[in-house]
């Protein structure tokens, strides 16, 4: 049985305590959280906390707050010697505060709360200082996901920053799309067959040979065209420094 607290109740933190929860051999001792608010729908199923010096003992402390604050926070902990560590993809274990022992669990998928998402299918990214503490992520990591990696810092840094292009960046280009079928008054449910094959493809093709379009063809009219249609001046940099990008990319200079 290993035993772990969280600390952070955002997206990610929510989402480990939703799937350790299930786990026969994951004990969740404690969730910490800076307001009571959060703390609230968890309170009749397992401990909480909002003061970081009363936090128990524990196999795993997993911080699943924001980048921006775990060096905060890991130095705000009053533990000594125990097994501390985030769950960011940007930013090394270097930060956690040296009293403790650092690494990484890094859940390589969006979150968004409200949103169900299959565990067993999400790849955990660890990192540890030493074997014996490796050992101990791993054994979490593969109890929940079947998709588990050795990860260093650094490699992790370069795994988020593609993830950042392939998800938010995709994501952002849906918007935008959607926002030209509003303008245009058509349902932005009709490219969901083309989203969805979009990415099917990748199954079986890597995104080089998926790649398609006008950009591809070196269709300068066609883009011209488009640029023309755009009525957004972001949107028409947006299109251009895209659409130069694949059209560089298959060896055709615009």
């Amino acid at each position: 049985m290993i035993s772990v607290v969280i600390i952070g109740l955002g997206n990610i933190g929510t989402h480990l305590y939703t799937a350790f929860s299930k786990l026969d051999n994951v004990a969740i001792t404690m969730l910490y959280n800076r307001t009571e608010e959060a703390l609230l729908p968890f309170k009749s199923s397992v401990k909480t906390t909002t003061d970081s010096k009363q936090l128990p003992d524990a196999d795993v402390y997993i911080i699943a707050t924001s980048d921006d604050s775990i060096a905060l926070v890991s130095a705000q902990l009053t533990l000594e010697n125990k097994l501390v560590v985030h769950t960011s993809g940007s930013v090394s274990i270097g930060v956690l505060d040296a009293k403790n022992r650092k690494g990484s669990f890094y859940p390589l998928q969006t979150f968004s709360k409200g949103a169900t998402v299959n565990f067993k299918e999400i790849p955990i990214c660890i990192e540890a200082e030493n074997k014996a503490d490796e050992a101990v992520l791993l054994q979490l990591a593969e109890n929940v996901s079947s998709s588990v990696h050795k990860i260093s810092s650094e490699q992790r840094k370069s795994i988020h920053l593609a993830a950042v292009f392939v998800n938010n960046f995709s994501n952002h280009m849906y918007q935008i799309g959607q926002e030209i079928c509003e303008e245009n008054n058509v349902p932005f449910s009709i490219l969901s067959p083309l989203i969805q094959e979009t990415t099917a493809k990748l199954n079986k093709l890597s995104p080089y040979e998926a790649q398609t379009g006008p950009a591809k063809r070196n269709d300068i009219s066609t883009m011209q065209r488009h640029l023309t249609e755009l009525t957004n001046n972001t949107h028409k940099d947006i299109y251009s420094v895209i659409s130069k990008s694949i059209t560089n990319s298959y060896g055709k200079k615009l």
